[in-house]
This record gives structure tokens, C-alpha cells and sequence, in this order.
């Protein structure tokens, strides 16, 4: 088969996206032109700046359905969860020092969690169903009166399996608990409504929706107009943001966060039917080979992500043979330098090794009909020749 014309083939959308030209062309100018302090706002360049962001917070909020005035920009998502789980505890801990999460949370969130728990939080992990998806029963059972935060992601970064965010967040009001949920691989990929789902704290980024890195978002909800809580500054220095980070605001990178979101709202729909058929005829073909399973399958997940573990084959030998010619991934692109195997597929109940010959494949709006006949017909020549190796030297 002769390769498409860009190899190796871009397949790991979950880790980055590339900038939409639409992005680029509206950031441009606040490189040089307007390149004004959004801060500065006595100053005509800087209130340019400071009308810029304005915008593009109106235009998050949009994607989000929430108010202009939730929505607080960081430098990524990251950040947010730092300022979100951080402020929580200081300024809750008279209340109460019990946070409930799940055991296969991003990094940002797990080690976060770890640290808060030298400072005297408890925290509770929740081991995933077998499916992949949140426990909401085993939730229920450990909510105790000192409970302050339930913290569970949107939807898996590396399964894609989403999650009942709106049966977790109807317990959290039950039992007056702040819902904090991580929805960075969500946020543009599933319609997301805030009015509707009453999620207290959401956090994303906006390379992972063709926006530009280093820049992210904190969504912190407003009752009565009112913050539901007051939030520490991890950032300090300055009283940008509400008073929530210090620093100057990155107007361009907002400005490309904005305009991001904008095209994300309008070719959601459309984007979900495409990608969800290229996925499934990725995934079908390819348990067409046996030996193969899809972890997550059962579950509701991400229309564009297909997380396959390939039994009795050299994980190792596999990622190799097909580093020229597919950019896929092992797991999050946080730890896919890590040695060891990843946390949420071990928690799935898969072996090490098994664990170790899984690979991720994400699929984005660039994704052609070509490049996921490459993928296939890549992955049956790599899986046939290493079986090949095999047969003729058996271990």
C-alpha cells in the first residue's frame, strides 16, 4: 500500500492537537500589532488586549454553557487542577478533610492528591468497574460528614471511557459535596452543558481542542452570584483573574484558546459522527486479527479513541516497528516515557505485559479515510511479522 502523503501518521490527537489555521491567523496579530498588557487597561493598546481576552472568555463560556465570569485562565490544565484541589482543602479544611477521587485520575490530579495528603487530607481512590467507568455506588458508601470534594475526570484520557457526570454531580448536590471534574480530553470532543449539570469546578486545556499550548482554563461555579468557594492563589503576585493568579495574562494564547472553542462549538456534531465511524472501522478491522481487545468496550467513550491490548505480542517489538510509520501512544503523553505500566489499564485488571502491548490510538478532525487504511494495514503487517519472528524462533 503506498503511505499517505505525511508519515509517519499523526493517530495520538489525545496527547496534542495541531493549531487550526483559523487559530493562528487570529493570534497573529496580538504577537506584534496588539500586543498590549491586557492589565493596562487605561492604555488604548491595552485595553485592546484586555477586550481580546474578554472575548475569548465569552467564547469559552459559550462552548461550556456557563457564565463569562466562571471561566479563569491558567497556563494549562495542570494549573487548573493545582488551583482547584489546593484551594479546596485551604479553604475547607475547618469543614471537613476527606476528598473522593478515582484511582485512574490524570497524573496532575493523582499527584496533586498525594502531596495534600502530607497536609493532613484523606483521600479516598475509587477503583474503576470493570467496563472502565466510575463506581458510583462505592462513591455513595465512602461520603462520610467530613467529606469536602468529590473529583472525578469527564472522560478517560487513555481509554476514552466517559464517565456519569451527571449521576455524580445529582449526589454531590444531595449531599451539599463540591464536584470538581478534570474535562480536558472532553471539553470540545462531548457537548457540555454546565447549566444543565451542576459540576462546581471544571478545568481544561486548549491544545487538546487545536488551540495553542500553555494555556488553560479554570471554571469555578457562581451561585446567587457568589463564588461557591474562595479560592487560594497558587500564583501570586499581581491580582489578575479575580484575584485567583498572578502574572500577566498570555493574550495570545487566550485569544487562540478563544477562537479554538469557537470552532470547536460549531463542528461538534458533525466531528462526533465522522471520527465515531473512522474509529469503529479502525477497531473493527483490527479485532478482525483476534488476539486483540478493546479495554473500555461496554462502557460509553470519546467517539475518536480506541485503546487496544494486542495478547501474546512483544509490546516492545510492536512500538518499534511502528514508530516510522504511526504516532500513536502507549498511554497518557505525561508518563509514555515511563517504563512501567500504565496505572489505568493495571487498575483494569490487565497484566503488566498486558498493559505493556496496548496502544492508544486518537483520532482527530484531520483524520482521513486514508490514513486509517494505512493504520490498519500497518498494524496487520507488524503483528504478522513479529508472530513470523516468533513461529521461527520460538522462545
Amino acid at each position: 500500500m503506498i503511505p499517505p502523503h505525511k508519515t509517519p501518521v499523526y493517530l495520538d490527537y489525545n496527547a496534542t492537537t495541531p493549531c487550526d489555521p483559523e487559530v493562528v491567523n487570529e493570534m497573529l496579530p496580538y504577537f506584534s500589532g496588539n500586543f498590549g498588557n491586557a492589565a493596562s487597561l487605561s492604555s488604548y493598546h491595552g485595553f485592546k488586549a484586555h477586550q481580546a481576552v474578554e472575548k475569548s472568555r465569552d467564547r469559552i463560556a459559550a462552548l461550556l454553557g456557563a457564565e463569562s465570569s466562571e471561566i479563569i485562565f491558567t497556563s494549562g490544565a495542570t494549573e487548573s487542577n493545582n488551583l482547584a484541589l489546593r484551594s479546596v482543602y485551604s479553604a475547607l479544611s475547618e469543614q471537613g478533610n476527606h476528598i473522593i477521587s478515582s484511582s485512574i485520575e490524570h497524573p496532575a490530579v493523582l499527584a496533586t492528591l498525594k502531596d495534600l495528603e502530607k497536609q493532613g487530607v484523606r483521600v479516598s481512590l475509587i477503583p474503576p468497574l470493570p467496563n472502565g467507568s466510575f463506581d458510583i455506588e462505592a462513591m455513595r458508601a465512602l461520603i462520610s460528614p467530613e467529606t469536602i470534594l468529590i473529583c472525578v475526570m469527564y472522560a478517560n484520557n487513555e481509554t476514552g471511557v466517559i464517565n456519569p457526570i451527571e449521576e455524580i454531580s445529582a449526589v454531590a448536590r444531595q449531599h451539599q459535596i463540591l464536584l470538581m471534574s478534570d474535562a480536558t480530553q472532553a471539553i470540545g470532543k462531548l457537548p457540555i452543558n454546565l447549566q444543565k449539570i451542576p459540576v462546581d469546578i471544571l478545568t481544561g486545556s486548549a491544545h487538546k481542542i487545536y488551540g495553542p499550548k500553555g494555556v488553560g482554563l479554570f471554571y469555578l461555579r457562581h451561585r446567587h452570584g457568589k463564588k461557591v468557594i474562595d479560592i487560594q492563589p497558587q500564583i501570586t503576585g499581581g491580582h489578575g483573574e479575580q484575584g485567583m493568579r498572578g502574572g500577566t495574562l498570555n493574550v495570545t494564547g487566550i485569544v487562540g484558546f478563544g477562537k479554538a472553542a469557537e470552532l470547536a462549538a460549531q463542528e461538534l456534531e458533525q466531528g462526533l459522527t465522522t471520527t465515531a465511524r473512522q474509529r469503529d472501522r479502525l477497531e473493527n478491522a483490527l479485532l478482525a486479527l483476534g488476539h486483540i481487545q478493546v479495554n473500555g468496550a461496554g462502557s460509553q467513550r470519546l467517539a475518536h479513541v480506541s485503546n487496544l491490548s494486542f495478547r501474546h505480542v512483544d509490546g516492545g517489538k510492536l512500538l518499534k516497528l511502528l514508530k516510522n510509520t504511526l504516532t500513536i501512544s502507549t498511554g497518557s503523553a505525561c508518563t509514555s516515557s515511563s517504563l512501567s505500566p500504565s496505572h489505568v489499564l493495571t487498575a483494569l485488571g490487565l497484566s503488566d505485559e498486558l498493559a505493556q502491548s496496548t496502544l492508544r490510538f486518537s483520532l482527530g478532525r484531520d483524520t482521513t479515510e486514508e490514513e486509517i487504511d494505512f493504520a490498519i494495514a500497518e498494524v496487520r503487517r507488524v503483528t504478522k511479522l513479529i508472530e513470523d519472528v516468533s513461529v521461527d524462533h520460538p522462545a
